[in-house]
């Protein structure tokens, strides 16, 4: 990765569970280092609260590793409010640095929809109640969901990343005037990849993070094997040669929004 020229990146949206990594989280993120991802921010967020609480665990063994906390949009239907208090508690937890990921997904509708706006709005509040970004989740439901942002006075948060962005331009416009921050993954390096690759050509700097998502969405020319942060740079890369900029500008431009909105130094 000489390409760097000594940046380093920051994965801002990673699953480093032990379900799907077993053993070898130690040297998923020894990978990662490796290929200049030094940052790491690992999702809590599944159908219960383990995920939560192995995202906290393994962010308390690195400085370089923050978490976020929250239940799935598929899994929505299963929050009671015994779950929702021990949430609450873990999302006060100082590596925590975002709420989520929440947000609605009406592609396979796991979750009754109502069901799953009602918890989001409930990762709203708690948002607004700890004062810390949201991550948002969005498959097919962009109207529900910027309604709902817009009436839960989202805007007012520290920031709203809308993770895995896969919209139209149009959608990332919507979002963007809204104050929101874009996350692109490994999906601008598709064949199919519609619109996402001229929202990441053009979506301001300060409005733009990367990410793997993994272990789902390798980049092409891992498209297809389990998906991990070390194959970030190829994502970094492809949108660096996209937006015409070195690749080290690119990863120090998208670190520092990271760093920001998650609210590190």
């Amino acid at each position: 990765m000489s390409q760097l020229a000594g940046e380093t990146l920051f994965d801002a949206h990673c699953h480093l569970e032990r379900a799907t990594y077993g053993d070898g989280v130690g040297e998923v993120i020894q990978r990662a280092r490796a290929s200049g991802v030094r940052w790491l921010a690992t999702i809590g967020s599944d159908k219960g609260l383990e995920a939560a609480q192995e995202a906290i665990a393994l962010a308390d063994t690195d400085d370089h590793i923050v978490a976020t906390v929250g239940v799935h949009p598929h899994w929505a239907s299963l929050v009671d409010d015994v779950m929702w208090v021990e949430l609450c508690a873990l999302a006060a937890h100082p590596k925590v640095v975002a709420i989520g990921e929440t947000g609605l997904d009406y592609h396979y509708d796991t979750s009754p929809r109502e069901l799953q706006q009602a918890v989001l709005r409930r990762h709203i509040a708690l948002a607004h109640d700890l004062e810390k970004p949201l991550v948002i989740h969005v498959r097919e439901a962009y109207p529900d969901l910027l309604r709902i942002l817009a009436e839960e006075d989202a805007g007012t948060l520290d920031a709203v990343v809308i993770h895995c962005f896969t919209g139209t331009r149009a959608e990332a416009e919507q979002c963007l005037e809204r104050g929101y921050t874009l996350s692109i993954s490994g999906i601008v390096t598709f064949k199919r990849a519609g619109e996402i690759p001229e929202v990441a050509r053009t979506v301001p700097l300060d409005r733009l993070l990367i990410e793997t998502d993994a272990p789902f969405l390798a980049p092409i020319p891992y498209r297809g094997k389990q998906n991990e942060p070390a194959f970030l740079a190829h994502t970094a890369a492809f949108i660096a040669e996209l937006r015409g900029m070195p690749l080290s500008d690119l990863a120090r431009a998208t670190r520092e929004t990271t760093c920001r909105v998650y609210g590190l130094t």
